[in-house]
């Protein structure tokens, strides 16, 4: 019996159908396409191009707390003396890029241990896109771990340290920013250096080229200051050394802090009093309008409007004190 030749309408139902629940499906899905699209316009992505001039600020108010919720018009930002218009501002939206460097001379060996369990945990409530590079110094300085996200990795390397020699942080801290201005070019930098802060070695580099490898890298000096044991003689020695290096001046012309351990009550809360600060500081960008192959200093200023009071008498803010404008950014 021949085959009953199929009609238009029975072929093409199950199609129509298909073509139905398809539209039916997108339409649903319309209102959130369009949300999608507002949010990406809404918070266009992060760019950081050769010109643009970043200062990492945090300010503090009188009783030494950081101010969290400051706006960008809340900012004055001068250089050489000018007013500069703010093209940038946000709070922990850059990636970090951090080198941890850490005194390996015998004044801190009693800190190695309690060290790998701080740097794990502190470490940790970075973001996941964060970097961290290892360094280790004594009388020489060596890199143990390039920066990777894995920061595992970094305290891993800690648990097999061995303390001994002297404490030459001038070149530690130069290596580190040379480092971090080749490797961390997009990323905001910032020097963790773990030590007593007290210098015995200088093989050459003077202070102020120290501080200047710092400024030129964009970087921030912080200090996690360790009760080291130096004994009478040994700081006798270190004052005859020429050129040691002040860490404190360091730290606060590059615009970082000093976490005294035994103000703070331990290495542990140290450290995360250090990251937190990393969270809450400010990134200002601006355009300089001079030629970008000058290769002179720049002075930075960066202050509130005047409705928060006087700079240094109300309030408190660490940034850099300038930067070098022929540097590779």
């Amino acid at each position: 019996m021949p085959g009953r030749e199929a009609t238009p309408s029975s072929t093409n139902f199950p199609a129509r159908n298909a073509l139905a629940l398809l539209l039916a499906f997108l339409l649903s899905f319309a209102p959130f396409l369009a949300f999608a699209a507002d949010q990406e316009q809404a918070a266009p992505p992060i760019r950081v191009d050769v010109n643009l001039v970043l200062v990492e600020a945090t300010v503090k108010d009188k009783g030494g707390r950081a101010m969290k919720d400051l706006k960008k018009e809340d900012f004055v930002l001068e250089e050489d003396g000018a007013a500069q218009p703010i093209a940038h501002f946000s709070r922990d939206q850059l990636p970090l890029a951090v080198a941890l460097v850490v005194d390996l001379s015998a004044s801190i060996e009693p800190f190695l241990r309690p060290l790998r369990y701080a740097t794990l945990t502190a470490l940790k409530t970075l973001k996941p896109e964060d970097r961290v590079a290892l360094f280790t110094f004594s009388s020489d300085v060596q890199r143990r771990v390039s920066l990777t996200s894995d920061k595992l990795q970094i305290s891993d390397q800690i648990e097999f340290f061995r303390a001994g020699g002297g404490t030459n942080i001038n070149r530690a801290l130069y290596d580190a920013a040379r480092y971090l201005r080749e490797q961390g070019p997009a990323a905001r930098r910032v020097i963790v250096l773990v030590s007593d802060n007290v210098p015995t070695v200088n093989d050459g580099l003077s202070p102020n080229q120290v501080v200047e490898s710092v400024l030129e890298a964009d970087a921030t000096v912080y200090s996690l200051k360790v009760p080291g044991y130096n004994p009478l003689p040994a700081r006798l020695a270190a004052k005859g050394v020429p050129g040691l290096i002040n860490v404190g001046r360091a730290a606060a012309e590059t615009g970082g802090e000093i976490f005294d351990i035994e103000k703070e009550g331990s290495l542990y809360l140290a450290f995360q009093a250090l990251i937190e600060r990393l969270k809450t500081r400010y990134t200002l960008g601006f355009y300089p309008t001079h030629k970008a192959d000058e290769g002179r200093f720049h002075k930075l200023n960066l202050h509130l409007q005047p409705s928060f009071g006087s700079k240094g008498r109300d309030y408190t803010v660490l940034a850099k004190s300038g930067y070098y404008a022929a540097r590779s950014r």
